[in-house]
């Protein structure tokens, strides 16, 4: 199994509406996009200092789920019109975990 984590840092004019949009926007995922086998997303919740403002987590069978998750229309869409220009930073990182017992 694959996982996929992505952060993001908006920038100073990011309002809570275009972060709600993005919010529908990643919800409406894995009803749209079979591969994905588990998917969370959300606000950094304001422990420590020095964090991302926002994370997503998506987890796939395998690399090529990823794959075709990467670049489904769907997810390139939503990347495209609701999230890029709203991204003053980001990281991401993609790592094979084994499933629980």
């Amino acid at each position: 199994m694959l996982r996929h984590v992505v952060l993001f840092r908006w920038t100073p004019t990011t309002t809570d509406e275009d972060i709600a949009q993005v919010v529908d926007g990643l919800a409406a995922l894995p009803a749209a996009i079979a591969v994905i086998r588990n998917y969370s997303f959300g606000r950094d919740v304001g422990i420590n200092d020095g964090t991302f403002d926002f994370a997503v987590v998506g987890d796939f069978d395998t690399r090529d789920d990823y794959v075709a998750y990467r670049d489904h229309p769907r997810h390139r869409a939503l990347i495209d019109e609701r999230l890029a220009r709203h991204i003053a930073e980001r990281a991401a990182v993609q790592f094979d975990i084994t499933p629980p017992a």
